[in-house]
């Protein structure tokens, strides 16, 4: 809430940390802010991330709350704080170590978007063991050197279900017949939400692609 989250763009970061196995968590800021709806999405959110083995919190730098999880997830590890600008990332590393006194600023009255107050990724040591890396918010996230395979063996539960697709590894989980992927998603195993924004990435990269190999 304030910035808005955009569309798909859980799934999209997801697909840039699940190739290298990198561990991932889903933090959602500012729950100070939510309303009943907010936290309707939140709810609807974790119930799509969680299963999938994904940690999904939801914190509240302002207000303190939900900080001893986050703190649980970093403690003795090297972690990255990712996302759009305006989400609150510099303000949260602050309020589980307020020495840094990292430089934070308020959304831009005029956009409603996040304004880019941190401007390169730095590296922190947490005095409660390990390292947090901030990083500058992400307005877009574009993908290069991606064919439409890497979507689908990176969607985790798809590649789990593709052994049962009729063309196992290879189906991209559109119109193929007897795709496992299509069936789960009918029966309500496999999230709308997700398979819709596989589709879209899928359809970004093709197009990339086809322009990149045939008129660039």
């Amino acid at each position: 809430r304030n910035p808005n989250l955009k569309q798909g763009f859980i799934d999209r970061f997801l697909l840039m940390t699940e190739p290298y196995d990198i561990p991932t968590a889903v933090v959602f800021n500012k729950a100070d802010l939510y309303d009943e709806g907010d936290r309707a999405v939140f709810e609807y959110l974790q119930g799509i991330y969680e299963p999938l083995g994904y940690r999904v919190l939801l914190v509240s730098a302002l207000k303190r709350e939900g900080l001893e999880d986050f703190r649980h997830l970093l403690q003795d590890q090297t972690s990255l704080i990712a996302g759009q600008s305006g989400v609150g990332k510099s303000t949260l590393i602050n309020a589980i170590q307020p020495q840094l006194q990292l430089k934070t600023s308020e959304l831009s009255d005029y956009t409603g978007k996040g304004q880019h107050t941190t401007t390169f990724a730095e590296m922190f040591d947490l005095d409660f063991g390990g390292r947090i890396i901030d990083t500058p918010g992400i307005k877009t996230l574009t993908f290069n050197n991606l064919e439409p395979q890497d979507v689908a063996h990176n969607f985790r539960e798809f590649f789990a279900l593709a052994e049962h697709c009729r063309f196992g590894g290879k189906c991209l989980h559109r119109n193929e017949p007897q795709c496992a992927v299509k069936t789960a998603l009918e029966e309500g195993i496999v999230s709308e939400l997700r398979y819709f924004n596989y589709l879209a990435i899928l359809d970004e990269i093709e197009q990339h692609n086809y322009w990149e190999r045939n008129v660039m």
